[in-house]
């Protein structure tokens, strides 16, 4: 293992953005609640019963790009709705809609709040660079590059493959290893020879069907079993674990 706590053979490091570079995943999945339960209230029934910001975020909607996170989470509680297209208005009852709703709501909260990066992530990505290592962000968000710019972190990255450049592409999203496999393509790194950084188990799934040489789960919120269940080589709290001191 290296210094930065890495296979020998590993070339190249890839980065989810929400909740391992930045710390967001706690608003993300508060958008995704105020944007569920004001649908499941109108929704009534059975399926009225409020979106779970900790299990119902972790299995359904972490990591997966806007839209399929919405399906995911209406197919279980048994809800169908059409898809509608990208334009959608937020109040639109469709796929696209829920999700625009949500973007929205995100949106105003970054706005509001702002936007603050992990130290430890800062720190090991200077130290991951200085190394010589090849860099990626890979993120289903369509903000990505405003929310790194934000933070100031977006030139840790050599390449960057997020919402925007995958629906150029027609990359489908995590779990499927696509939009990762396509960072270490635009790197020419073999993804034998690339480690992915993940907190979602959608990423982890992603990094496993992927064949990378190394998946590091990034444990922010108590779910470091699940994390290894899905495919981590390692669970840590913070990327800062992993060395990177010179």
């Amino acid at each position: 293992m290296t210094q930065l706590g890495l296979p020998d053979a590993i070339q190249a490091c890839l980065f989810d953005l929400d909740g391992v570079v930045t710390k967001t995943a706690v608003v993300h999945a508060a958008a995704w609640k105020e944007t569920f339960d004001a649908f499941l209230r109108d929704y009534g029934g059975r399926q009225g019963r409020p979106f779970d910001a900790v299990a119902d975020y972790d299995e359904y909607v972490d990591g997966r790009p806007r839209a399929d996170g919405v399906r995911a989470f209406l197919d279980s509680r048994g809800i169908h709705l059409p898809e509608g297209g990208p334009g959608d208005p937020p109040d639109a009852r469709t796929v696209h809609g829920l999700g625009n709703r949500k973007n929205d709501l995100l949106l105003e909260k970054i706005r509001t709040g702002g936007v603050e990066a992990y130290e430890g992530t800062l720190r090991y990505l200077e130290a991951v660079r200085a190394e010589g290592l090849r860099t990626a962000i890979v993120s289903s968000s369509a903000n990505c590059r405003d929310v790194l710019r934000s933070v100031g972190a977006e030139h840790f990255f050599d390449v960057r493959i997020d919402g925007v450049v995958a629906a150029e592409r027609n990359l489908p999203g995590k779990p499927r290893p696509d939009t990762f496999l396509a960072a270490a393509r635009d790197l020419g790194v073999e993804a034998s020879r690339a480690a992915v950084f993940e907190d979602a188990l959608a990423g982890m799934d992603a990094g496993r069907a992927g064949g990378f040489g190394y998946v590091v789960g990034v444990d922010r919120v108590g779910q470091s079993e699940a994390l290894r269940a899905h495919g981590a080589d390692i669970v840590v709290r913070d990327l800062a674990e992993l060395g990177g001191k010179r």
